[in-house]
């Protein structure tokens, strides 16, 4: 066998290291100590091995740091948060209705009263037309009188009529046929008034002679000059009647001393308030004296000029009472006055029918009056914090409202910009609420019955997911 292998075995245990060998070692071990501290070992090696040894150091410093810095954030969220909202609600206000007003109406006879304007007062009517009526019998027809006179009238200047109030209109001559008017009516007890023959008048003075002092010789002879005779003028007081729909009125001669001339209390109003609309009439019916030359006397009306009465007719028979047609105007409320249209018919005299009247008007002014509808301290609504500080909502003082009658009242409550921060004090005005009646609407603050503490640290500190950010 070519050359000899040397096995390590038993047979040929390993050769152990030479002297040589281990000096070797021992110097090169003695030279990597030598080259560790040694100034010439590379200076990127040394500075990389001593940042190993800071980092850990460093990294301990940051998180105490990143600590340090969201525990003062959240400390300062915390007390500068803005506190989150309040939950608020309302309720509509309770309100007293008010009692319904009391009227004092005639006793006797049958009579129609329509109350109206007012301003709205009574409430809203598309029409305009808002308002309301009281009446006993108001279609029964009864003999009216001299209430027929005012119907002439009408009449009269629905044919001839006048520009204005101011208008004489055209001269009337008296023949000696007018002036035996006179005797024809003072044997039958009228009112009349010296009409001698060749005598003249203006149409507005005539219509005065009328109207205030009811002087029935002048009403026919104003009626015979319009329409040349009685078939004349009972002709146009029909076509007359027809045109407005007075259906329970009739007329059959100008003066109203024949008790077949009749009408209801319903077509009496109506009739007053087209006599009111015409402007030579609505002043002749509230003159308190004649004024016409060679002419003096009063206005028969006496109730004219008392509680507002500002027109129109009396109308008297022996054998069927006492009449008024009148029309009033009150001062009632803040807005443009009420007017009321009333007719009053079959009194037992005319001293009665005045004092009824006058009664019944106390009553209609007396149904406008202010009512408290809500008092102070009533609770409207509630203010409630999540961190439970909490006060009602109250009326700051009572709600007092003009209203007519039982008129319903309506309330509301609005809240205003609301105060700003979570600490508010006792009275702090938080909006209004509204009472209306008719066209008048009440406003009262309403106020917190409480104060409202602000949230105190600890809460803030325990909910700051709820706080509503930075202020």
């Amino acid at each position: 066998m070519n050359g000899a292998h040397v096995s390590d075995s038993p047979e040929n245990p390993p050769t152990p290291p030479t002297r040589a060998s281990a000096e070797e070692s021992a110097g090169g071990v003695a030279l990597l100590a030598e080259l560790w501290d040694d100034e010439r070992v590379p200076a990127g090696f040394a500075t990389a091995t001593r940042e190993r040894r800071r980092w850990p150091g460093m990294v301990a410093m940051l998180v105490v740091v990143a600590l340090l810095a969201v525990a003062g954030w959240y400390a300062a969220y915390a007390v500068l948060g803005r506190a989150p909202q309040a939950a608020i609600e309302t309720r509509t206000p309770v309100v007293v209705e008010p009692e319904p007003a009391t009227f004092r109406l005639p006793s006797t006879g049958s009579y129609a009263v329509k109350v109206s304007g007012g301003g709205g007062i009574f409430g809203d009517a598309d029409d305009g037309a808002a308002g309301f009526t009281l009446s006993q019998a108001p279609e029964r027809a009864r003999p009216i009188a001299s209430i027929t006179k005012l119907i002439t009238a009408l009449v009269v200047l629905d044919a001839r009529p006048l520009d204005d109030a101011d208008d004489p209109g055209p001269t009337l001559h008296f023949d000696r046929a007018d002036h035996a008017l006179y005797d024809k009516y003072y044997v039958r007890n009228a009112t009349i008034a010296r009409m001698p023959t060749g005598s003249s008048m203006t149409l507005r003075e005539a219509l005065q002679m009328m109207l205030v002092i009811s002087a029935s010789n002048y009403a026919e002879a104003v009626a015979n000059w319009a329409f040349g005779g009685p078939w004349g003028y009972t002709q146009a007081v029909e076509r007359w009647l027809d045109e407005y729909g007075l259906d329970d009125t009739t007329i059959v001669e100008p003066t109203g001393i024949d008790p077949r001339n009749t009408s209801s209390p319903a077509d009496l109003v109506r009739i007053g308030e087209l006599a009111m609309k015409n402007p030579a009439i609505a002043t002749i019916v509230g003159m308190p004296h004649l004024d016409v030359e060679g002419h003096s006397g009063a206005n028969t009306n006496t109730l004219l000029g008392q509680n507002g009465v500002r027109g129109l007719k009396t109308g008297t028979l022996n054998s069927s009472g006492a009449n008024l047609l009148f029309q009033a105007e009150l001062a009632i409320g803040p807005g443009e006055p009420v007017i009321v249209t009333g007719a009053v018919l079959g009194g037992p005299s005319r001293a009665a029918v005045d004092s009824q009247v006058n009664a019944l008007l106390d009553s209609i002014r007396a149904g406008y009056r202010p009512v408290t509808v809500a008092r102070g301290g009533n609770r409207v609504g509630t203010y409630t914090t999540p961190w439970g500080a909490e006060a009602d909502i109250v009326l700051e003082r009572d709600a007092v409202v003009h209203a007519w009658s039982d008129a319903h009242v309506a309330s509301a409550v609005t809240l205003t910009a609301l105060p700003d921060g979570p600490a508010l004090p006792r009275g702090t005005v938080m909006g209004e609420a509204t009472f209306t009646a008719g066209d008048r609407t009440e406003r009262v603050p309403v106020v917190l019955d409480a104060d409202v503490e602000a949230p105190d640290t600890w809460w803030r500190l325990t909910h700051l997911v709820e706080l509503d950010g930075w202020p």
